[in-house]
């Protein structure tokens, strides 16, 4: 029988006269595993198609109106669009500063990008941004000098005004003065085709009955808008009683002119004294009409244009002078009056 032979440990200690040998595994004999590239192309193209679409998202968000933006007050134009609130009530404006002082802005004015410019035009928002600018230049705290803000796209000028509108008829009680001005202005300025059409839109959710007073008041502002100095202060019944009398009496609105610049009002309560004497006073009758020199059948003489000025013409007919256009206000009649009055009581 064989005898077996008995295997001795390698010596590796300092007596050893071999070198050391490192232990040997199956790892160094195996390249380090890597994920197949495949699979990295399919991850980066997920990772890239997931950063493309949040921006796309972020994008949508902001067009659509649905991103609070913050702004600074510079850059909010604030005569963008004819606005419909004239006056400012001073307790209302005192109440919103402290509120914003105290709490901060709680919700955004709406703006919209103005073409070609870094600068926003503002659809609604007007007190508060007001409101941050007293503050701004009260504190000189730089928190009040930037405004939170949507930012919307309306589709036309229509949509814009209709903006303002809703805003002021939800957060202000503006009188029918300032809805009937408003009306006035926005179809002067081309955006509607006119007032009927501008009041139909603009007032569309309002009660048909309100908008009968609005349209009521429209008078009052074509008539009187340049001499009024506090027509927001006009009450509903004695706005609906002038515009009857604007109707019924036509010199109305010039008797109403010379009144207020021989006695400019201080107040509300003196403009509203002023126009209620007016209106009391008994009418100057209106001369009897003299009998016509010519023929019904004879044509009449063809005017002759004298003059023209940015929304007034001065015409001729015969003896008899025409003065038309939007600028033949009660106001100008009144000076036109005043400067016939004076030069002819020098001779």
């Amino acid at each position: 029988m064989a005898k077996r032979k008995r295997l001795t440990p390698l010596e590796t200690g300092p007596q050893s006269s071999e070198p050391t040998a490192a232990l040997e595994t199956k790892s160094m004999f195996t390249a380090p595993r890597r994920a197949a590239p495949i699979a990295d192309v399919a991850a980066g193209a997920a990772a890239s198609a997931a950063l493309e679409e949040l921006s796309e998202r972020w994008e949508a968000a902001r067009r659509e109106g649905k991103l609070v933006l913050e702004l600074p007050l510079e850059q909010i134009e604030m005569t963008h669009l004819v606005r419909d609130r004239i006056a400012e009530d001073p307790e209302e404006a005192q109440a919103l500063r402290d509120s914003l002082r105290a709490r901060g802005q709680q919700t955004p004015i709406e703006v919209v990008a103005l073409p070609g410019r870094a600068a926003y035009g503002l659809l609604s928002g007007w007190r508060r941004c007001r409101a941050l600018a007293a503050l701004r230049d009260e504190t000189g705290e730089a928190r009040f000098g930037t405004v939170q803000a949507l930012l919307r796209r309306p589709e036309d000028g229509h949509a814009a005004y209709v903006a303002m509108i809703e805003e002021n008829e939800i957060r202000a009680n503006l009188s029918h003065y300032e809805r009937a001005r408003i009306v006035v202005k926005a179809a002067e300025r081309g955006v509607f085709a006119s007032e009927k059409s501008a009041l139909a839109t603009l007032f569309a959710s309002v009660p048909r009955a309100r908008r009968s007073k609005i349209n009521s008041f429209i008078a009052i502002v074509k008539s009187l808008d340049r001499v009024l100095r506090f027509p927001e202060a006009l009450s509903e019944r004695a706005g609906l009683e002038l515009a009857q009398q604007l109707r019924d009496r036509p010199g109305i609105a010039q008797e109403i002119a010379q009144a207020l610049k021989a006695t400019p009002p201080a107040d509300a309560a003196a403009e509203r004294e002023i126009l209620t004497r007016c209106m009391a006073a008994k009418p100057v009758s209106d001369p009897a009409p003299m009998q016509s020199q010519t023929p019904e059948t004879e044509p009449k003489p063809a005017p002759e244009t004298l003059a023209q000025w940015p929304g007034l013409t001065l015409r001729r007919r015969g003896s008899r002078l025409e003065i038309d256009g939007p600028g033949a206000d009660a106001e100008l009649g009144a000076d036109l009056a005043a400067w016939l009055s004076a030069r002819f009581d020098k001779g």
